[in-house]
């Protein structure tokens, strides 16, 4: 055993003599973060009927008792011997399951044998050596389409357990977001060969930590094991879409520069004058629940809970919006602004879930719009309203140009009378679908004009070069509209 397996193993029989919730969760007060934090993130989970689940550091099984009600067989390992024996005492009489105190770096298993895959606190004790090695063993694990769930602590730690050394490591989201959605493995298939990864579904912090403790670092995730065959020509190359945005399109660099231009907290057309005429057609009143897709860096989101009293959860696929936006919910003090990375073509929320669903130009990167506005209509309340800014299009035949332009973006665009009548067939009523274009021709050219006022100040902060390239892309963006292939509409409509 290597140096740090066995500085871990010292670790734990420290912490494991009684095996007790508080030494497993190493803070005293366990039992009541426990009761709230338990089904949060069973709410989180895919649905669990029937399926075969391996959970890694089960510990003494706090969650083992919930899966083995549902499951069709649940695999239960764990380090410490102790936590083992009490889980299989206190839990192996709920159903069908078996309990193995192994290593899980040592840990081998059949290819495609689990549905679900559930970790809580486990990979924050790997190196990165045995991480990486694990990653592609979980990925292998699983069936084609299943899940991985994984928590852990991120950036320092949580409990208030005393720690003679403490050999975790605690990285930051990202590391964990990198990861996982850049190993592969191959697997086979009636067709053949194919390579298989994970996509991200839902990466967020645990509320129950936030509300309890007022500590954003407990940050759990939802992955899925998909085909990696087809790699969209849009995406340049890189293994997935999420991948694309947060390498390319939206580096950190490239947010802070856009924000710059727009005004604080914004990364879209008009900043805050336009997020202030939109939200104020929904009538918003204190305790209504608002989902925002495409949040950005959240400056609508501190908008509206600020002005409003509402509650906002802010979900964006990109991993470097939303690292941002979490920072500002920190210096803001809003608990009732909530982050996640998630992919709205994936998530799934109980319906009636929201009061409104309110994006700003986001729509364009989805191709399936139908699909996605009919799970819009069912997170809704009766009642509910839905109020969306998305870029649109004229009719075709576009120039070449604004081809080229829609290809490599890899953005899906329609008209805005087309737009209108997807959210009719997807069960909306009330629809108004409005063209908006000559209000953003408008707005491009108040913010260029703004850009020539702090131009110096931006080349400062930023450079010549990244001043170029935002002023180059607006005039770029003018001259598309005014040739009437770029159209830029907004779309309001209600769940009757």
């Amino acid at each position: 055993m290597d140096k740090e397996r066995t500085t871990m193993t010292e670790f734990w029989k420290e912490h494991s003599q009684q095996a007790t919730v508080e030494e497993m969760m190493l803070d005293s007060n366990a039992r009541v973060l426990t009761q709230h934090e338990l089904p949060e993130i069973l709410e989180l989970l895919p649905r669990l009927d029937g399926i075969d689940i391996l959970e890694l550091g089960a510990g003494i099984g706090r969650y083992t008792c919930h899966l083995i009600g549902k499951a069709r067989h649940v695999t239960a390992v764990d380090f410490m011997e102790n936590f083992v024996e009490k889980n299989r005492k206190e839990n192996s009489h709920l159903g069908n399951a078996d309990f193995i105190q192994a290593d899980v770096t040592q840990l081998q298993l059949p290819e495609n044998s689990f549905d679900l895959i559930f970790s809580n606190w486990l990979l924050m004790y790997l190196s990165e050596e045995e991480l990486h090695s694990l990653a592609i063993k979980l990925l292998s694990w699983l069936r084609p389409g299943g899940y991985l769930f994984f928590r852990e602590s991120c950036f320092h730690q949580s409990g208030d357990c005393k720690r003679d050394f403490n050999p975790t490591h605690y990285r930051a989201p990202a590391h964990y977001n990198h990861l996982m959605t850049s190993v592969t493995v191959e697997g086979s298939g009636e067709s053949g060969k194919h390579s298989y990864g994970f996509d991200m579904v839902l990466c967020k912090t645990v509320q129950t930590y936030i509300k309890m403790k007022k500590n954003q670092n407990q940050v759990c995730w939802l992955m899925q094991k998909v085909l990696r065959d087809t790699v969209q020509q849009h995406q340049g190359g890189f293994t997935t879409f999420q991948q694309f945005l947060d390498n390319q399109q939206y580096t950190r660099r490239g947010i802070l520069r856009y924000e710059k231009m727009f005004g604080s907290g914004f990364v879209s057309t008009g900043g805050p004058s336009t997020t202030k005429e939109f939200v104020d057609l929904l009538n918003l009143s204190p305790g209504q629940k608002v989902l925002d897709v495409g949040c950005g860096i959240g400056g609508g989101d501190f908008y509206m809970a600020k002005n409003f009293g509402v509650e906002v959860l802010g979900m964006d696929l990109s991993g470097n919006m939303v690292e941002i936006a979490m920072e500002r919910a920190v210096q803001e003090k809003l608990p009732s602004v909530q982050f996640e990375v998630s992919d709205a073509t994936k998530r799934i929320f109980p319906e009636g879930s929201f009061d409104v669903v309110y994006s700003r130009d986001t729509i364009l990167h989805i191709s399936d719009k139908l699909e996605l506005f009919r799970k819009f209509h069912s997170w809704l309340r009766p009642g509910g309203k839905l109020l969306i800014s998305d870029y649109c299009c004229g009719e075709k035949p576009w120039t070449p140009a604004f081809q080229d332009y829609v290809n490599q973006r890899g953005y899906i665009l329609y008209t805005p009378q087309r737009y209108g009548q997807f959210l009719e067939e997807a069960g909306f009523t009330k629809v108004r679908a409005e063209d908006r274009t000559a209000q953003f021709i408008q707005v491009i050219k108040d913010e260029l004009k703004r850009a020539e006022e702090i131009q110096n100040e931006f080349i400062q902060e930023f450079s010549q070069e990244d001043y170029d390239a935002i002023v180059n892309g607006w005039t770029e963006k003018l001259q598309r509209c005014e040739a009437g292939d770029q159209r830029w509409g907004l779309f309001y409509a209600t769940r009757t």
